[in-house]
């Protein structure tokens, strides 16, 4: 069951299209990893799934219902990007405060409180005042407040912006620990490592179009590029190599040679045998989300590839 869907999602801010009908589905318990340049549309997306801002054309459901309803944002937590909390708020005090507007009773706040705060490992700023905290530490206190309540759909927006790599791993572990216990975790972030690690399907959005959505396997799958090495001093044929119609260029102390649609890389592998050349290694590269998210910005890719 799809509990975020889009449909044809669009959004005009004057002559400016944030979004140009942006269709997909995010299924339960999945963690699904939003990606783009700045000013793709990745921020109007989320704004429009929690009623923030109304959209243009085309729809947008949350839950089952349409994305907006107060009713449906009791059922969901959001991580703002560059969250400011007050100053003056300890970590208890301010998750007291946000569950209490989420209709928590307070016996129920007194003993979840202190579990979320040793769940994102600041427990021993409980009563610290949070203008104290440090950058990661308030990024930890948002993730706490956005799970206190126990949604069904979690956004987070760049959680681990300015925690350090022991805490973005610990993020990490949470995520999937929410995965497990049937959460939905929508997330927004540059990391593209983290995303690869932890998303079940991520989508690419480029100048408020989506250009790629899928699982990572499926983006990142091998296209016919191999990585090979030779014996020390031994040197490739790369004019032979281009005759029987590979690309290849130099990588390092060997090289990569890229296959046409369709071919296996046999004939190089034989051209190196008939030439006397001792081959030590050959290894199907497979491409990073990187890979793919700098193709994407540089303009290649077509909408709904990789689905």
């Amino acid at each position: 069951m799809a509990v975020i869907e889009t449909q044809n999602l669009r959004k005009d801010y004057g002559r400016l299209a944030a979004l140009k009908g942006v269709s997909l589905a995010v299924e339960r318990g999945q963690v699904y990893g939003l990606l783009g340049q700045n000013g793709a549309g990745k921020t109007t997306l989320i704004k429009i799934l929690l009623g923030i801002t109304r959209p243009t054309g085309g729809g947008a459901k949350l839950l089952g219902e349409p994305a907006g309803r107060v009713e449906v944002r009791r059922r969901v937590g959001y991580l703002p990007e560059d969250h400011q909390f007050p100053g003056y708020h300890t970590g208890y005090s301010l998750l007291d405060f946000s569950a209490a507007m989420y209709g928590v009773p307070r016996a129920d706040r007194r003993r979840l409180i202190p579990e979320m705060l040793s769940l994102v490992r600041i427990a021993s700023a409980t009563h610290k005042k949070i203008k104290g905290y440090s950058k990661g530490m308030k990024q930890r206190l948002g993730i706490a407040q956005a799970i206190l309540h126990n949604p069904e759909v979690i956004f987070l927006d760049e959680p681990t912006d300015g925690v350090d790599p022991v805490g973005r791993r610990e993020i990490r572990e949470l995520m999937t620990r929410l995965r497990e216990k049937g959460h939905t975790v929508f997330l927004n972030s540059h990391l593209l490592g983290e995303v690869e690690q932890v998303c079940d399907r991520v989508a690419i959005l480029r100048d408020g179009e989506l250009v790629r959505e899928g699982t990572v396997a499926d983006l990142t799958e091998r296209k016919g590029r191999y990585e090979l090495r030779l014996a020390p001093g031994e040197v490739l044929p790369e004019a032979g190599v281009r005759e029987l119609g590979f690309e290849v260029a130099k990588a390092g102390d060997g090289w990569q040679v890229t296959l046409p649609a369709g071919a296996t890389v046999d004939p190089v592998v034989r051209l190196l045998a008939a030439a006397g050349l001792r081959l030590r290694h050959l290894v199907e590269r497979r491409a990073s989300l990187e890979d793919v998210f700098m193709a994407v910005a540089a303009g290649e890719g077509k909408a709904g590839a990789g689905r």
